[in-house]
């Protein structure tokens, strides 16, 4: 039993429940964390710990799900949504990211549509 490895996921449960607690609470971060006293570095570098843990663990179900040829076209730290029902040939496909709204066609480029994907990934 690797106890360090133990301690760690205890360390991210807690945090979790604080970090949701923060989000059902309404609360800034600044106050919340003032109001349970720990300081705003500490809560900011185990929301990264915890985000860093589910991409991995995303990247993890991608790889099991996803055929190689699929992988090229999905953005690092993004999952595959299996619409319920196909979506036709010639008709339009709304992403929404972050508030940006890119409207694809059956004729976009995947290469391209990936790129802007990112770019506004990024601006999030």
């Amino acid at each position: 039993m690797d106890t360090r490895r133990v301690a760690t996921e205890i360390r991210l449960s807690q945090w979790a429940q604080m970090i949701q607690g923060r989000r059902e609470s309404g609360q800034s971060i600044q106050a919340y964390c003032q109001a349970v006293g720990v300081s705003r570095n500490t809560y900011f570098y185990w929301q990264r710990k915890l985000r860093e843990m589910a991409c991995e663990e995303l990247g993890t179900r991608i790889s099991r799900e996803v055929s190689p040829s699929e992988k090229a076209f999905i953005p690092d730290g993004w999952a595959v949504c299996k619409s319920a029902e196909p979506v036709a040939m010639g008709k339009p496909v709304t992403i929404e990211i972050g508030g940006f709204r890119v409207i694809a066609e059956a004729e976009s480029d995947p290469e391209i549509l990936v790129k802007v994907c990112r770019a506004l990934k990024s601006l999030c």
